[in-house]
């Protein structure tokens, strides 16, 4: 009966080291790829007076929470207004508003392109991606779909690492701006989220999975009314 016992301690003494070893490595691994992908995008991260002489394809607009109404959320906003000033200043001639709109009743690109349009920008320079429901697909479609090659991401800083670490993976000259005019509400939980969704993502830049949604070219060259769906 002792030696059952004995027996009994032992393996859950074995179980709880695997465990522990197990989430100690788990913890390494996360640290490790944030610090290869922050590294790595750092160089890439400019102002927005420096991104004049770029004459970059397209200013690329992630998306991000849209509220009841139409009304972008603080985030959204900051990066339309950052994205708008890229846009007057003549870092490029065109917008692409990438973000969710799998579903009917919430529609981020549209009301960044209303955003955008209401301070002032031609609505035939403004591209829509309804179909940007990640990082990742947002960049895998800007070069497939609209065919972008040297662009200007506008996200938060914490955000734009990632942004920059995919696009260069899948073979874009990209720049990011970053627009923190302030702090958020929840930051530190978008942190932590942050930490492993760059462990995601640097794994799609090793598979290199296609976004959900393909379909034929709409070159950023052309005119952004082309992705309108009212």
């Amino acid at each position: 009966m002792e030696k059952t016992k004995k027996r009994r301690r032992h393996i859950l003494r074995t179980v709880i080291l695997i465990i522990v070893a197990a989430a100690l490595l788990g913890c390494a691994a996360v640290l490790i790829v944030n610090n290869r992908v922050m590294a790595a995008s750092e160089d890439r991260m400019i102002t927005e007076e420096e991104t004049a002489p770029l004459n970059a394809d397209c200013i690329l607009v992630l998306g991000a929470g849209v509220w009841s109404g139409g009304v972008p959320s603080h985030m959204l906003a900051d990066r339309l207004d950052c994205a708008v000033g890229l846009y007057k200043s003549g870092a490029s001639d065109r917008l692409l508003m990438s973000g969710d709109h799998g579903q009917e009743d919430y529609d981020e690109v549209n009301v960044m392109k209303d955003y955008a349009i209401d301070a002032g920008v031609p609505s035939e320079d403004i591209f829509m991606d309804h179909a940007g429901f990640s990082t990742y697909e947002s960049l895998y479609r800007a070069r497939d779909i609209f065919k972008a090659r040297r662009i200007i991401i506008v996200t938060q800083k914490y955000h734009l690492y990632r942004a920059l670490y995919v696009a260069q993976k899948l073979g874009l000259e990209a720049y990011g701006v970053a627009s923190d005019p302030r702090e958020y509400r929840g930051q530190e939980y978008r942190e932590i989220r942050e930490m492993l969704a760059r462990c995601k993502d640097w794994v799609y830049t090793v598979v290199m999975p296609e976004p959900t949604y393909l379909g034929e070219a709409i070159p950023i060259t052309g005119n952004g009314d082309a992705t309108n769906d009212r």
